[in-house]
């Protein structure tokens, strides 16, 4: 159960809090602390699942624990720029909503032993969101870069919708089928 890319993922876990309060609170250069804990959290979403897969160490409490960090993060992340000013509210809730709605459909799927592995447009759409993260937060020290920051943030929002369609769209008959369970 226990193995490095769990530990990386457990990480993770306790780095999202971390990351949400150094966002909002008034410690120095909290732009800087909270895009290093960011960047810091991602690379162990990276590495987790490059080991797990290159050392076959791919267990049970991986496959859950994981898809919980990666939503512990990104929402802590989105929740606390949406405080910060930087993200409008309504896109962090059309994003967050997409995680419920995607992991809602992977749980119907599972019942009927049905996997649904991540896509091409899943993974562009996590590299979209950590983009405009880290420029969001970079623009919270130096507004310059909010433009650009916020120009990556309506990318990401556009991603984030394309694979929750896609998603939908590819597991359709999961969905239409659950409709006579009871």
């Amino acid at each position: 159960m226990w193995n490095v890319p769990n530990a990386l993922t457990t990480l993770r876990i306790f780095l999202a809090p971390l990351l949400v309060v150094v966002l909002l609170t008034e410690i120095p250069d909290k732009e800087f602390w909270g895009l290093g804990i960011f960047l810091l959290a991602t690379l162990t979403d990276v590495l987790d699942g490059i080991i797990a897969r290159r050392t076959d160490r791919i267990t049970v409490t991986g496959a859950m624990l994981d898809p919980i960090a990666d939503k512990l993060l990104m929402s802590g992340a989105f929740i606390s720029l949406t405080e910060l000013g930087v993200a409008p509210a309504w896109m962090v809730f059309v994003i967050i909503a997409r995680e419920f709605a995607v992991t809602g459909l992977r749980l119907v799927a599972l019942e009927k032993n049905i996997p649904i592995a991540a896509n091409i447009w899943g993974k562009a759409k996590t590299t979209s969101q950590v983009i405009a993260v880290s420029l969001l937060i970079f623009s919270l020290r130096y507004e310059i870069w909010f433009f650009l920051a916020s120009a990556a943030l309506w990318v990401a929002l556009a991603l984030t919708l394309a694979s929750m369609v896609i998603y939908f769209w590819q597991n359709w008959r999961v969905v239409a089928e659950t409709g006579n369970d009871g």
